[in-house]
C-alpha cells in the first residue's frame, strides 16, 4: 500500500470516528427522549412488526442512513484491527456489547421481559441458536475483512435479501412473485460465475448471507423484543468470550492494554461500534416505510465495496466484474417488485 493510500486511509479513519462520536451522541439524546424501539430491526428485508401508511420522518431517515453508512464503514475499523486473531475481536465484540445493550435497556426501562425470557427454556433454547449464528456471522465478516476479502463480504450482504426470500418460501410458505424468482436466479448465477472461474465456492459470501439470513429468520421466533434479544444472546455467548478473552491473556498473547494501549482502546471500542448502529436503525426504520427501508439496506454493502476495491485495493478481476452486475441487476429486479407489491397492498 502506498503512501498516497495510507494517508487515505488515516483520513476515512478519523472521519469515521468522528461521524461515529457524533451519532453516538445523537442517539444518547433520542434514547433518553423515549423513542421507541419496538419493532425488529434484524429482518434482512427490512420488514419491522407495524407497517405504516405515512410518509417517512427526516429525523427516521437520518438515523437509518446513519446506522447504514456506520455499517458501511465498519471495514475501516476492522481493518484497524487486522492484525488480531478473528476469534479475540468477536470475544471482545461480545465483552463490550453487553454493558451498552444492557444500559440502552435500563434508560429505556425495558428489562422486564428479559428477565421473564431468562426463566423460560424456549427462549433460552431460541436465543442460543440465534446467538451462535450471529456468532458465526461476525467471526466470518471479521476474518474476511482482516484476510483481504472485503469484497466477498460485499458479495454476501447483497445476495442476503434475496436469500431471505429462499428461506420465505421453504420455511415460511410464502410465495415470491416471478420477478423475485428472477432475481434469485441471477444472484445463483453469480455464484456459479465466481465458483467456476476461482475452481471453488465462494464460501465467505455464502457464510455470511446463510449465517445472516437463518439469524434472522429464527430471530423471528424469539418471544421477546428485537433489542431485548439482542442483550440475551450476547449474554449467552458472554461466558465463551470471557474464556476465549481469558485464555489469550494466559497465553500472553491477549491484545486487550497488554501489548499495545492501542489496541487495548480499539478492542473496547468493538462494543460500541457494534451496539450504535443497531440502536440507530432502531430509532429510524420504525418512522419509515418499508419500501425506504428496502432500499437504503444496500449503502452498506456498496461502501464495503467501494472500501475494498478503492481503499484497501483488493483485486476486481474479470469474474468479478461479470458477477457483481449480475447481483446488481438482481437486486434491481427484487427493489422494483417490492416497490410494486407494496402499492398494491396500500392501495
Amino acid at each position: 500500500m502506498n503512501f498516497a493510500r495510507v494517508l487515505i486511509l488515516k483520513r476515512l479513519h478519523s472521519a469515521y470516528l468522528s461521524s461515529f462520536l457524533f451519532l453516538s451522541t445523537c442517539l444518547y439524546f433520542s434514547i433518553t427522549n423515549n423513542f421507541d424501539l419496538t419493532f425488529n430491526p434484524f429482518c434482512c428485508a427490512g420488514i419491522f412488526m407495524h407497517l405504516q401508511k405515512d410518509n417517512d420522518s427526516p429525523a427516521g431517515l437520518a438515523f437509518a442512513v446513519s446506522a447504514y453508512i456506520l455499517w458501511g464503514f465498519l471495514p475501516l475499523y476492522m481493518k484497524l484491527l487486522d492484525h488480531i486473531p478473528a476469534l479475540e475481536i468477536v470475544a471482545h465484540r461480545v465483552i463490550w456489547s453487553v454493558p451498552i445493550a444492557g444500559l440502552a435497556l435500563l434508560v429505556m426501562g425495558r428489562t422486564s421481559n428479559l428477565r421473564a425470557a431468562l426463566s423460560s427454556a424456549q427462549a433460552i433454547s431460541m436465543g442460543a441458536v440465534t446467538a451462535a449464528l450471529i456468532a458465526v456471522n461476525w467471526g466470518i465478516y471479521v476474518w474476511a475483512i482482516s484476510s483481504g476479502h472485503a469484497l466477498d463480504a460485499a458479495l454476501g450482504y447483497y445476495i442476503n435479501p434475496l436469500f431471505s426470500i429462499a428461506l420465505g418460501t421453504v420455511f415460511m410458505g410464502e410465495r415470491p412473485n416471478k420477478w423475485q424468482i428472477v432475481a434469485i436466479a441471477l444472484a445463483t448465477s453469480a455464484v456459479i460465475v465466481l465458483t467456476w472461474s476461482a475452481g471453488k465456492l465462494p464460501w465467505v459470501a455464502i457464510g455470511l448471507f446463510m449465517s445472516w439470513g437463518f439469524y434472522a429468520l429464527c430471530k423471528k421466533k424469539l418471544p421477546i423484543g428485537p433489542n431485548q434479544g439482542f442483550l440475551l444472546e450476547i449474554l449467552i455467548l458472554l461466558p465463551f468470550a470471557l474464556l476465549v478473552a481469558t485464555w489469550y491473556a494466559v497465553r500472553n498473547e491477549s491484545h486487550l492494554f497488554t501489548l499495545s494501549f492501542r489496541d487495548g482502546f480499539l478492542l473496547l471500542g468493538c462494543g460500541l461500534v457494534t451496539a450504535v448502529p443497531l440502536m440507530l436503525y432502531a430509532n429510524g426504520a420504525k418512522r419509515l416505510r418499508l419500501t425506504t427501508i428496502a432500499i437504503l439496506q444496500y449503502i452498506a454493502p456498496t461502501m464495503i465495496f467501494l472500501c475494498a476495491v478503492f481503499v484497501f485495493d483488493e483485486p476486481f478481476g474479470r469474474e468479478r466484474m461479470i458477477a457483481f452486475p449480475m447481483i446488481w441487476l438482481a437486486l434491481i429486479i427484487y427493489s422494483v417488485s417490492l416497490i410494486n407489491q407494496m402499492k398494491k397492498d396500500l392501495a
